[in-house]
């Protein structure tokens, strides 16, 4: 179950086992990949308690061995690959600048057009591969439109004020193109 006001945030994936004694690999995407084990027991999709990291140490950039309550053998270690780890946002320690801030921090902001003109609400941060996408659910609605999460198209976020500056891209219309 996922609660809006202190939603999922995706630290990890349980990369499969690690040795012979039951330690899980993670694959962490947090700034520190050791920090996956103080953030409390980790959730999975639903939000349920999955794992409570007892002890970790790091492998290589951004993967971790760690221990377990719950695992007690190799087998049931490789059974938790590709599963999704999660910890609660109110769980994070809050940013370090001002200017900084966590993407689930942007879900539920105002999308306001350069002249102030409400756009939307931001609905979700989606990430396809090619960088971070915000999906906006439209003021007047209708379906939801994407703008990139880039300095061009979001120049300015206010998350204390609710709000963030959206420029919309210019549509273009697909046709031949011309030759001379």
């Amino acid at each position: 179950m996922s609660d809006e006001r202190d939603p999922l945030i995706l630290v990890g994936r349980v990369a499969g086992a690690f040795g012979v004694r039951g330690e899980v690999r993670l694959s962490a995407y947090t700034a520190d990949p050791l920090a996956v084990a103080a953030y409390g027991p980790l959730l999975n999709d639903a939000g349920r308690p999955v794992l409570t990291l007892e002890s970790s140490r790091r492998l290589k950039a951004n993967e971790v061995a760690a221990r377990a309550a719950e695992v007690e053998t190799r087998e049931q270690a490789e059974a938790l690959r590709g599963l999704n780890l999660h910890v609660r946002r109110s769980t994070l320690p809050p940013p370090d600048d001002e200017d900084e801030f966590y993407l689930a921090d942007l879900i539920g902001l105002e999308a306001r057009s350069p002249e102030g003109e409400a756009l939307g609400q931001v609905k979700a941060v989606q990430n396809f591969g090619a960088g971070d996408i915000l999906e906006i659910a439209p003021a007047e609605g209708g379906p939801t439109w994407y703008l990139p999460f880039t300095r061009a198209a979001v120049p300015e976020v206010r998350i204390a004020e609710g709000w963030l500056t959206a420029v919309r891209p210019e549509e273009s219309e697909s046709g031949p193109a011309e030759t001379s």
